[in-house]
This record gives structure tokens, sequence and C-alpha cells, in this order.
């Protein structure tokens, strides 16, 4: 994690000092020295106002943390469009001005399209077959809502309809239902007594962050099943639900203690049946091997949204085993959601927010 922090780190400085540069020479300034002062001071501002202030539950806190994560993904536009035109400017040798009135125009112009394009959930509809199951079934994966500064009960209202129209028979949610502290209550949740199938929890990381215990809480409420360690049968399944966890003692991340209960060691501890239908469902797609191992059938996890911003979604493909789709491991299939919401910038570029409708149908073994 401290290497993790440190090329992150350098990769700011980088970004900045090159963006200061690319700046005066749009400016035609003399010098960038002062421009190596401020905009790293105006960075470190927005990710301070984003990431110190993501469980503000004041009006103030809200609208610094909307502006700050919305700076964040326009910077990161700034930056690719800076170094496009670059590359253009080998060949076009435009103006200095010219180039930056193109730089600015072309991060306004994709940043105005994710903020669009993050509010249009695609209904994305994945037929799976499924060994020993003796009927199809009809499930919705839903995940990384991310209720909070930016989403509200309007939002989750808006997912529990397009369920409703699906006519799905069961719900699986795979976490990260909140995103911060300012909708903790009960009637930002209130949506989900109105779907019309039955829905199993598993907590997210942000969920963690948040207050399970609350949230967890108010899922009940509201006739969620909410599995923690632990199974649940319905019709021909056996659902398992993870706590958000790390796969194995030797693994490392920022949202989950190696210490505590990892894939491998609570799949050992729950028993079922493996020659049943299951499913497995965790916030990441972490331990996919640790499933292989225990007979799971389908594993439906989301975390990763399918890395929400190019060209990060490259970076996303780099660290998550799987970072969206369908993916079959022996006989294991594995499904990783991009998710309804987003984290921090309320933007998607490359990606798409996606409710999932998975067909799962018998085997055919013939």
């Amino acid at each position: 994690m401290l290497v993790f922090f440190l090329l992150f780190l350098l990769l700011i400085v980088g970004a900045n000092i090159y963006l200061a540069n690319r700046i005066a020479f749009y400016l035609s300034l003399e010098s960038a020295k002062l421009l190596y002062i401020v905009l790293p001071i105006f960075t470190f501002l927005m990710f301070f106002g984003m990431m110190g202030l993501i469980n503000s539950t004041t009006s103030f806190g809200n609208l610094v943390f909307g502006i700050s994560a919305v700076l964040i993904g326009f910077l990161l536009y700034v930056l690719v469009s800076a170094i496009a035109v670059d590359i253009i400017n080998i060949f076009a040798k435009l103006q200095p001005g010219t180039s930056g009135l193109v730089v600015l125009s072309v991060s306004a112009l994709i940043s105005i399209y994710g903020l669009w394009n993050a509010t249009n959930t695609k209904t994305n509809e994945v037929d799976i077959e499924i060994n020993n199951l003796s009927k199809p079934i009809r499930a919705a994966h839903l995940t990384d809502t991310h209720i909070g500064h930016f989403r509200g009960a309007e939002k989750l209202d808006e997912i529990v309809n397009t369920i409703n129209e699906q006519k799905v028979d069961v719900v699986f949610f795979t976490g990260d239902l909140m995103d911060s502290k300012i909708q903790l209550k009960p009637e930002s949740l209130a949506p989900l007594k109105n779907l019309d199938a039955p829905i199993y929890f598993v907590e997210g990381n942000h969920d963690v962050y948040t207050g399970t215990d609350p949230i967890k809480n108010y899922l009940r409420s509201n006739g969620v099943v909410v599995l923690s360690n632990e199974m649940a049968t319905w019709s021909d399944l056996t659902i398992i639900g993870l706590d958000h966890m790390v796969a194995d003692n030797n693994s490392v991340s920022p949202h989950a203690n190696a210490d505590g209960p990892t894939v491998q060691s609570t799949l050992k501890s729950i028993k079922f049946e493996q020659n049943k239908p299951s499913v497995l469902l965790h916030h990441s797609p972490d331990g996919i091997k640790y499933a292989q191992e225990n007979g799971i059938d389908l594993y439906l996890a989301g975390h990763t949204h399918g890395g929400q911003l190019w060209p990060i979604t490259h970076i996303a493909d780099l660290m998550f085993e799987v970072n969206k789709g369908l993916h079959t491991f022996g006989d294991t299939q594995v499904y990783v959601s991009q998710g309804t919401g987003t984290f921090g910038p309320p933007m998607r570029v490359g990606t798409y927010s996606e409710l999932t409708i998975l067909n799962l149908i018998p085997k055919n073994d013939e």
C-alpha cells in the first residue's frame, strides 16, 4: 500500500508540473513558477473537499464535496486533453492561445458528457447456464448505487421501478448501497419496500465507511435479507453472502483488513451442498479461485465500476482479475457489474451505469 500511495503521489506531482507548464504556454506567461505553487494547492483542496467531506451532513459540506468531485473529473480531462493537443501540435503547430482554447473546450465537453452519461442507467440482460437448476430464474443484479451527495431516494425509486418492469424473481444486491452519511436516513431507502421480488444484500466498503449497522437495520426494516458471512436458500438456489473482505491473508487492500476473515477462510466455514446451484454474493471480485475450489456456480460482484472514467478503465483492468462482465473459471462463472452509481466525480466516460438482468437457465449436459 505504501508503494501504491507513493506512485499515486508521484503521478499527481508529475501531472501538476506538466499542467503548470502547459497553462503557462497557453497563456504565454514568461514563467510557470507561480503555477507550480498554485496548481498543487488547488488540486490538494479539491481532493480534500472530495475525500475529507464525503461524510459531511451539512449543506456547505455537500456543496464543497460536489464542486470538488466535479472539478477532479474535469482536471483529469484537462490533463488528457493537454496531452492530446501536444501530440497534435507535433504536426499542426497550433498557436498557444488556440491550443489552450481547444484543451478547455474538449475538457468541458467530455465532462458534460460524463455527467450526463452517469445519470442514464442501462439495463443489461445476460443469459447464464447453471448446473442442477430445475427451472429458469430471472434475477436482477444491483450494485454500487452510492446513495449520497449526488443520489437519493429519487434515484433509488427509479431503479426499483425499472427492476419491477423487468418482472424478476429475485434481486441480488452486492453492496455500496450508500456513499455517505448525508442520505443515511430511513426515507432515502424507503423505495426498496416497493420491490416486487425478494432482495438479498451484502455490504460494500462504502457501506462500512458510512455505517454498516444502521444501513443493515434500515434494510431489514424494509424486508431485505441481509447476509453477513452466512447462507440462505431461495427456490433451487443456495445464496452465500460475504461481508466485504480480502481474498486471503496474503492479500493487500485499502478497503478491507487482511487480518480479519477472508474469502478463503469464510467459504471453508460455511457448509453447503455443492450439488445444489449456488450463488456467491461479495462486493468485490476477490478470491475467485476460492469460489471455484468450493464449487460455487455463480459469483456476483461489483466494486470496480468498470474503471468508471477512461483512461482509468485500463488501470482497473490491471488491478482486478475481472473488471466487468461475465467470465468463466472452470465450473464457476463470475459476473462483475459496473454498478448504477459513481464514486467521486459523478461522471462516466468509457463505461456506463449498469443494472443487470440475469437469466439463469438450467444447463443441458447433453
